[in-house]
C-alpha cells in the first residue's frame, strides 16, 4: 500500500512538472504562432532590404502556412537542453497547430478560443484561454491588426549564409522575451530563433514549406481522447 502511495505521488509530481514545461513550450510557439498569424504590415522604411522585403512579404501575402520544423532548445551558456521535431499548419487569423512526433509526442492547438497541449506520453490535456495563454505577448497581433512596428523595433541584421535575416525587439518593457529573430531564404521563412528573458534560446527550423495553400479547419479541432485527464485552465 506505502509503494503504490509513494508511486501515485510520484506520478502526480511528474505530471505537475510536465505540465510546467508543456505549459512553457506551447507559450513559445503562441508567440512564434504570433508572428505566423499576423496580417500586420511594416512600417515604412526608406532603404528597404532582403530581409524586410521578405518579412514584409511574409506577413502581407501569406495566409497559410503548412511546413515540417525542428526545434532545438539551448541554455545560457549555449547547451541544448530540448529538442523535437514534427509538423506545424497556421492559418489566419488565429489558428495554429504544432504536433511533435515521438518520443516525445505532444499536440499544442489553437483554435482561436482555447489552446489544447496534450502529452500523449502522460495522457493528460492541459486547456488554456488563447487570449490568457499569451501572457505579456502583443495580443492585437493574432487578431492581424495594428502595425508589427507599433509593437517591435524593426532591424535588418543582414544576410548571414544562405539566409537574410531581421530581428524583433519588443517595445514593451516587461515582455516575456528579449528579441525574435527572422531567417528567410528566397523570400521563404526558414528559421526562427526566440531569445527569452532567461537568455535561453529556442530555434526553430522549416522544411517542406507550403504556402496559402487549403488547410483544412478540423486541422485546429481538438477532442480529448477518452481516458485522458484533462486540466482546465481557461476557467470553462
Amino acid at each position: 500500500m506505502k509503494n503504490k502511495i509513494m508511486q501515485t505521488r510520484f506520478r502526480s509530481t511528474i505530471q505537475m512538472v510536465h505540465t510546467q514545461i508543456d505549459i512553457q513550450r506551447a507559450l513559445y510557439h503562441i508567440v512564434f504562432s504570433l508572428f505566423l498569424l499576423t496580417g500586420a504590415g511594416l512600417p515604412r522604411i526608406a532603404e528597404a532590404s532582403s530581409g524586410l522585403d521578405s518579412l514584409n512579404h511574409f506577413f502581407t501575402e501569406i495566409r497559410t502556412f503548412e511546413a515540417r520544423f525542428g526545434q532545438i532548445v539551448l541554455n545560457d551558456s549555449l547547451e541544448e537542453v530540448d529538442d523535437g521535431q514534427g509538423k506545424v499548419w497556421i492559418s489566419r487569423p488565429g489558428l495554429f497547430r504544432w504536433d511533435y512526433e515521438a518520443p516525445d509526442a505532444q499536440e499544442i492547438v489553437g483554435d482561436g478560443v482555447n489552446v489544447w497541449i496534450h502529452d500523449v506520453e502522460l495522457e493528460q490535456v492541459t486547456v488554456r484561454d488563447q487570449q490568457d495563454a499569451l501572457g505579456n505577448t502583443p495580443a492585437i497581433l493574432l487578431a492581424g491588426a495594428g502595425n508589427l512596428g507599433d509593437n517591435y523595433i524593426i532591424e535588418d541584421i543582414g544576410t548571414q549564409g544562405r539566409f537574410d535575416w531581421v530581428n524583433l525587439i519588443p517595445r514593451e518593457q516587461e515582455s516575456s522575451f528579449e528579441e525574435v529573430r527572422i531567417g528567410f531564404e528566397d523570400n521563404r521563412l526558414r528559421l526562427m530563433e526566440l531569445i527569452d528573458s532567461l537568455g535561453q534560446k529556442t530555434r526553430i527550423s522549416f522544411i517542406d514549406l507550403k504556402e496559402n495553400v487549403f488547410i483544412p479547419s478540423t486541422i485546429f479541432d481538438f477532442i480529448a481522447p477518452d481516458g485522458v485527464d484533462v486540466i482546465d485552465a481557461a476557467g470553462g
